[in-house]
């Protein structure tokens, strides 16, 4: 028992040499592994710093999960933008080195700076379009013969959202009376509200409780606008707007009516307000023409100093796309019209190309029999 005993106590003691002798080998090992170790740290802290770096022919479609899928996207998106954020700032530092002898900034390619020039485009100090000017419709408006006096209704029955526009578009337009339409046809509206004095009527129609037309008279010999109306916002419905506006004639903003068709619709809207506003009351209508699209908003603005300026919603804001313009009062049989938005159907083009198919499959079922 003893000599085991021995044997055992003699085999314990050679393996803790021995596992002592690996341990001080491996104390001599752990500077060069400690330095790796921050190394690779390092390397890993300025991957994440630059973010994931993707191989020159990634492709997030290549990847079949979609929950890894959509991350991945977000990564190479994060990416993207810290890149172009780098470079923003690095040309910025550039400009600011070189000073005066920075080359000028690009400009940024945007839809409306892309658009192919319109051919329409007018001059306003060309003769033939001041002689227009003078020969028109609104000439006796620009000539101060006359004050606009608009006239504002609905469509039959209308709800009360309609309304409440009506009668907030009443609030903009000085001047302006809303009167309830009760049925009556606007052929028989007209001649009452040019014997009345009034020199606009402006139809307000609607689809499923909500405002979607807008028709404007000029009075007494026209012409007649109809727009598509979208987006209205009514001022309860309007975030951070202003107290309501006052009784103060508001100053008017025309923005890119410069084709023909704009130049006439531009002095349409012109023509809806009096001559001279009232800067004391600092309000502001702005019809902004963009890519065919008119943008109606009413602001109230204040000095800060002399170098900044505050602006207030006030509202109601709307946005109208032109339908047609007519010559003349309303007139829906005998009208005749200057302009017509003109559509084309997709349902009309798939109608004629499956017309198409039957006649080529009847011609060669034809063939096919006259053969046999």
């Amino acid at each position: 028992m003893d000599s085991n005993e021995a044997t055992t106590s003699e085999s314990v003691s050679k393996k803790k040499g021995k596992t002592k002798k690996v341990k001080r080998k491996v104390k001599h090992d752990e500077a060069p592994v400690q330095e790796m170790e921050q190394a690779e740290g390092e390397e890993t802290e300025k991957k994440s710093e630059s973010g994931p770096c993707f191989p020159p022919t990634f492709s997030v479609s290549e990847i079949k999960n979609k929950q890894r899928r959509h991350s991945m996207f977000l990564k190479l998106k994060e990416e993207k933008r810290k890149q172009k954020l780098e470079l923003k700032k690095k040309k910025k530092k550039e400009r600011k080195a070189l000073g005066d002898k920075a080359p000028p900034k690009e400009v940024p390619k945007t839809i409306e700076n892309q658009r192919i020039y319109d051919e329409t485009t007018v001059n306003p100090e060309d003769e033939e379009v001041a002689f227009d000017e003078g020969t028109d419709e609104f000439s006796a408006y620009f000539n101060r013969l006359t004050n606009p006096k608009v006239l504002i209704t609905t469509s039959d029955r209308p709800r009360g959202r309609t309304v409440r526009f009506c009668e907030q578009l009443a609030t903009v337009i000085p001047h302006a009376h809303v009167y309830y339409r009760r049925g009556l046809a606007l052929k028989r509206v007209i001649p009452q509200c040019v014997s009345r004095g009034f020199t606009y009527l402006m139809v307000i129609n609607e689809d499923r409780k909500v405002p979607n037309g807008l028709v404007l008279c000029h009075l007494p010999d026209g012409p007649t606008a109809h727009f598509k109306v979208s987006n209205v916002r009514l001022r309860k419905e309007m975030k951070r707007r202003g107290k309501d506006p006052t009784e103060h004639v508001p100053e008017v903003i025309l923005n890119n009516f410069t084709t023909r068709l704009g130049h006439s619709i531009g002095r349409m809207f012109a023509a809806l307000f009096p001559h001279d506003p009232q800067f004391v009351g600092r309000q502001v209508a702005t019809f902004h023409n963009q890519r065919d699209f008119i943008f109606f908003r009413f602001h109230r603005y204040i000095f800060k100093n002399e170098k900044k300026v505050g602006i207030q919603e006030l509202g109601p804001r709307f946005t109208l796309k032109l339908r047609s313009l007519q010559k003349g009062t309303f007139d829906s049989k005998f009208g005749e019209y200057e302009w017509v938005h003109k559509v084309r159907s997709k349902s009309k083009i798939s109608f004629v190309r499956n017309v198409g198919c039957l006649n080529v499959l009847l011609f060669v079922s034809n063939l096919s029999v006259s053969h046999t």
